[in-house]
């Protein structure tokens, strides 16, 4: 494989995701910087963007390359496990009555990713693929709207409703909610995988 076929457009849309990250991290560092969050929002929209269409452009195009196929779901992973890490570091994932037991939902979704790719690594040797089922796309759609929009609520403290006597952060409890309903989707859809892996572990 050459360099041409290494710098299409869709992979130079995956490296420059990759890229990005760094600048990410850096934006949400520091929580009580809303003009920063707001940043860190509209870079993680355009992340997202840029996953969507460089998939799109290599399979129009037909385009599709072993880096892009190497480096397209590591740039998603990479991207998810430094946001949920840095908001947990900076204590985002924390919400009413249960504190910051809602980092055990950030934790399952990484477990699950590095346990996927481990089982997808061994079944691709035996030249066994497995398809990504309507649970598994739910699952990432869920977890793109929660991370964005527990970025969104830092960015917007104001967004708030009360009820009781709590404010509740719109943005903040939507992103907690999708949060558990990944967590809750990647447990399924990781046992998909378990099973597939289990009948050729004899």
């Amino acid at each position: 494989m050459g360099h041409k076929d290494m710098l299409t457009l869709p992979n130079i849309l995956t490296l420059s995701r990759i890229l990005a990250l760094p600048l990410l991290a850096f934006l949400l560092w520091w929580p009580k910087w809303e003009f920063g969050y707001g940043l860190a929002f509209a870079l993680y929209c355009l992340m997202g963007i840029t996953d969507y269409f460089d998939g799109y452009l290599a399979r129009s195009s037909g385009a599709v390359s072993r880096l892009g196929i190497f480096l397209d779901p590591i740039a998603d992973k990479i991207m998810v496990a430094a946001v949920i890490l840095v908001l947990t570091a900076q204590g985002i994932l924390t919400g009413p009555y249960v504190g910051d037991m809602h980092v055990i939902a950030g934790l399952v979704i990484l477990v699950r990713e590095i346990a996927v790719s481990g089982l997808r690594e061994f079944l691709g040797g035996l030249q066994v693929s497995v398809p990504v089922s309507k649970l598994a796309k739910w699952k990432t759609t869920f977890q793109l709207v929660s991370l964005g929009a527990l970025i969104l609520g830092a960015a917007m403290p104001w967004w708030n409703i009360t009820i009781g006597s709590l404010p509740i952060n719109i943005p903040h409890t939507v992103g907690l909610t999708t949060l558990w309903g990944a967590a809750g989707l990647t447990l399924v859809t990781g046992w998909d995988y378990l099973r597939v892996g289990l009948k050729h572990m004899d």
